[in-house]
């Protein structure tokens, strides 16, 4: 897929929102975390059917995924934008790679994809996530059981 409508700076923007949160999910920083999206954002998940809202966010997704896998980075060498004609709304998708823990404790790799929506009220403000879509890839096991040193 081609970038759509994005200007470099555009994509340059949307690849450091995307490492940002990379390094808040690394690092399990959930407020960080929180200061990237908007308080009404809607979420589909891994873990989750959907939620509504940034505090439900955090609980029923991040709290319950981020602590127990490692490694964790959106691959932004792959992203793809498609920002709308007055640079204000976004949609972007970005695979990922993360390490997760069988229950006896050995790792395995756990890829997966992404796609967000974000906006900006103006060109100079900070793009917010509105809704984010997280999946892992098909063939992949669906479950992670902690972080294991």
């Amino acid at each position: 897929m081609k970038d759509r409508f994005a200007f470099d700076e555009d994509k340059a923007s949307l690849k450091s929102w995307y490492d940002k949160w990379s390094g808040c999910v690394a690092a399990v920083d959930f407020e960080n975390a929180r200061a990237l999206f908007a308080n009404d954002v809607v979420g589909f998940g891994t873990f989750m059917d959907m939620v509504e809202g940034l505090d439900a966010l955090e609980a029923n997704q991040w709290r319950a995924i981020w602590p127990t896998i490692k490694n964790f980075r959106f691959r932004t060498e792959m992203l793809r934008v498609s920002v709308s004609p007055d640079r204000l709304h976004a949609m972007a998708m970005v695979p990922w790679e993360s390490t997760g823990f069988e229950p006896s404790g050995e790792a395995y790799d756990r890829p997966g994809r992404a796609t967000t929506v974000l906006v900006r009220t103006n060109l100079d403000a900070p793009w917010l996530g509105i809704h984010t879509h997280f999946s892992l890839y098909p063939r992949e096991v669906q479950l992670s059981f902690g972080n294991k040193d």
